[in-house]
């Protein structure tokens, strides 16, 4: 019900609704919604009847009252009112980050050691502690954990379809190189304990070439493994907008897992192999047998290939390229430490201990005089 009213001063009519309010009532039942959300009809309700409800996470819309939210193109993503779009952030390791400088520098410091050993070793390659057990695959796993050292550079900024091909075959031949190095190390600790028996069938396999045969085989192998993933499904570079909201995560894809985990499966059964091989031999008399030391490295070594798997497998973005980078810097660092680590000590330290008779353990070093 309404009423006039003339105002004779401005001559105007005010109109009286219900005898109280002077304003048109509002003829919708809910308020306009705002950009961000969109207009939903309230069931059994007259269609000016509705609700608001907020665009969902990857939708906007940025018009007062509108019936349907939007995607953002492809690169963007909805603002935190969900009223219009901006860039993705990318994700990935980079040199600047902290996380990233940091494993980079410990893969530089880490190349530079088993190149300082390899100096200090050809320096004193007519010694016996460095003739031992085939000084020339000392030389050549010298040269291979440098290789697994400085490959996990390639893990570090931002991925290329190149850049992820490489890193894998490289980390993968790299690897197989060093075990099986430390594998012919401890096929020639078995055959040189056995042919110090008199008349022995066995010393004609010392001077043999089954220790470098042996490294060409199973690197053949591995190459054959690596050949094989690169033609059929090779790694890419793959865009990752679906794990993390707003985030590009730029990453490596392994393009065919089987050849992934075929590569992975073949260093770990010749980790294995040496593992058994050097333990059996463990317990061989004298000083020259890096058969303990090769079971610790080892078993290291597999530990953390090991608690690697379910850590990768879990993880996405930068987290998972850390992992194996750490992975690859502790296996190499293990390696580095049991094998080299106390040759080094005893040629620089202790050099009266560098004799033939010591390390064969015909004398003891109490016995043993310094010059």
């Amino acid at each position: 019900m309404k009423g006039c009213q003339w105002d004779k001063a401005s001559k105007n009519i005010t109109t009286f609704w219900s005898g109280v309010f002077t304003e048109v009532p509002t003829s919708i039942c809910s308020e306009s919604c705002p950009p961000g959300y969109r207009k939903a009809p309230q069931k059994g309700q007259p269609i000016c009847c509705f609700d608001c409800i907020s665009c969902s996470d990857n939708e906007f819309s940025n018009k007062t009252d509108s019936t349907v939210c939007e995607n953002c193109p492809d690169g963007m993503w909805p603002t935190e009112r969900h009223d219009g779009c901006r860039p993705r952030s990318l994700e990935y390791l980079a040199y600047e980050d902290p996380l990233g400088g940091t494993l980079a520098s410990l893969s530089v410091v880490g190349s530079l050691i088993p190149l300082s050993i390899l100096v200090i070793f050809l320096r004193n390659s007519k010694t016996p502690i460095v003739k031992a057990n085939n000084r020339n695959l000392s030389y050549l796993l010298l040269f291979a954990l440098f290789l697994c050292f400085l490959c996990s550079l390639m893990f570090i900024g931002a991925p290329v379809n190149l850049i992820c091909v490489l890193r894998q075959i490289t980390f993968g031949v790299s690897f197989v190189l060093c075990v099986s190095c430390v594998l012919g190390k401890t096929i020639m600790v078995v055959i040189a304990f056995n042919a110090t028996q008199p008349k022995s069938s066995r010393r004609m396999w010392l001077n043999s070439r089954i220790p470098n045969t042996l490294v060409i085989v199973c690197m053949t192998i591995q190459l054959i493994i690596c050949s094989v993933w690169i033609m059929y499904s090779p790694p890419f570079k793959n865009n990752d907008i679906t794990s993390k909201l707003g985030v590009t995560i730029l990453e490596c894809v392994e393009g065919s897992p089987v050849a992934f985990w075929c590569m992975m499966g073949y260093m770990g059964f010749l980790a294995t192999l040496c593992f058994v091989v050097a333990y059996l031999s463990r317990k061989l008399p004298g000083s020259f047998n890096e058969a303990k030391m090769i079971t610790f490295s080892m078993l290291i070594f597999g530990a953390v290939w090991i608690s690697f798997i379910p850590t990768y497998l879990s993880t996405r973005g930068k987290e998972s390229v850390a992992v194996e980078i750490f992975a690859i810097l502790c296996s190499c660092s293990g390696l580095l430490a049991l094998l080299f680590f106390p040759k080094c000590y005893i040629i620089i330290l202790r050099p009266e201990m560098n004799n033939k008779e010591f390390l064969t353990g015909k004398r003891g070093f109490k016995h043993s005089k310094v010059k």
